[in-house]
């Protein structure tokens, strides 16, 4: 069976539903890869990052190494609690951190982990739309071909496979089409929303390490 033939040939309504599932599924696609790479880059950058953070004494020099992991959330996030650490003892030749400059912190903590979460969902919604649309976009087709298929028996008065075919190959191209859509998109929806509750666990974890790390060197 030619696909492509079969495409062609068919009516205009069936043709703008396959275009459209067509185009859910490259933008879903290219979605898919570059979320890849980029829950792949983060989760590889924020281990580098973490060993760093645990192994020096110096908070300076790891506010130095976390500009070169840019993909890693903890590196994000550490970024700006030393920013507002930083802040806080400024210019107190004695630093100390009271419970509401520890505060502080962590409210700068939470907004970075929440900005970092946006940017790790950023596009997801993408994937659960067309995880969840297009099969009822392909059901359309669906009924429309059968709908073709009906008509042209009433034209033709007959109900033999040459009338009915071409309706029901319709309708089983955009039914097709719908589920090639849907099905890589759910799965990948729920690969990725599994990844991202990793890092945000991490992101939590990382943010008592350095809240617990700062109370040490500065608390009473």
């Amino acid at each position: 069976m030619n696909f492509l033939k079969l495409i062609l040939e068919a009516g205009i309504v069936v043709q703008a539903v396959i275009l459209i599932l067509i185009l859910f599924s490259v933008f879903s696609w290219a979605i898919i890869f570059f979320k890849r790479n980029t829950l792949k880059s983060a989760a590889s950058q924020s281990q580098k990052f973490l060993t760093i953070f645990r192994r020096s004494k110096n908070l300076y020099e790891v506010n130095e190494a976390a500009r070169k992991y840019q993909a890693s959330p903890l590196a994000t996030l550490f970024r700006s609690g030393f920013k507002e650490l930083s802040y806080q003892t400024k210019s107190n030749p004695n630093p100390f951190l009271s419970s509401a400059k520890l505060e502080s912190v962590n409210r700068a903590l939470v907004k970075a982990s929440n900005k970092e979460i946006s940017r790790l969902e950023r596009m997801m919604s993408f994937l659960a739309t067309t995880g969840s649309v297009t099969p009822f976009i392909g059901l359309f087709g669906t009924v429309w071909g059968i709908m073709d298929a009906f008509q042209r028996i009433g034209i033709e008065r007959s109900a033999s496979l040459v009338t009915v075919a071409p309706g029901i190959a319709e309708a089983l191209i955009a039914t097709a089409a719908g589920l090639f859509a849907a099905v890589p998109a759910v799965i990948a929806y729920n690969h990725f929303l599994h990844r991202i509750k990793d890092l945000i666990t991490e992101m939590e974890d990382f943010s008592f390490e350095f809240l617990n790390l700062a109370e040490r060197i500065y608390g009473s």
